[in-house]
């Protein structure tokens, strides 16, 4: 695993509907090289999943109606232009669990994206993207990279 040693960028936007935050995150991973972490942080319904769908979207996947949580297989992966391994950490509890998993053979295979990357209790580089809800479908989206 990478630990991060560079000072992080921080951006942030706003968001009004579903769709804007699937377009945020499709004109994100235009510029990914293949390698990138994603983690992803925010309440339920926040809009993580979609997020996930405009990474795939963003990467050229056909169908993106096939990203859906992984809530209970924990692991979903998707073909695109690079591989995506879609990791949903929602129904773990303990640090062990989360090693356990093994996600972190996928490091450097493609791209991965972490659902409640908040459970993860030590750094790593990546790309750490915090969704807030507002009123009805406005999000605040905080990126850091």
């Amino acid at each position: 695993m990478k630990i991060s040693t560079y000072q992080k960028k921080e951006k942030e936007y706003l968001t009004n509907s579903e769709r804007e935050t699937f377009l945020l995150a499709k004109n994100l991973a235009k510029d990914f090289k293949g390698q990138e972490v994603v983690l992803l942080t925010g309440e339920l319904g926040a809009g993580k999943t979609v997020f996930t769908k405009g990474i795939a979207a963003g990467l050229g996947m056909k169908d993106v109606h096939q990203v859906c949580s992984p809530s209970y297989t924990l692991i979903n992966i998707y073909k695109a232009k690079y591989p995506i391994f879609h990791i949903d950490f929602y129904r773990l509890g303990k640090k062990a669990e989360i090693l356990d998993l093994g996600w972190e053979d996928y490091l450097g295979q493609g791209i991965i994206v972490v659902e409640w990357a908040q459970k993860i209790k030590f750094d790593l580089d990546a790309i750490h993207v915090t969704l807030h809800m507002g009123k009805k479908d406005q999000r605040k989206i905080t990126i850091c990279f």
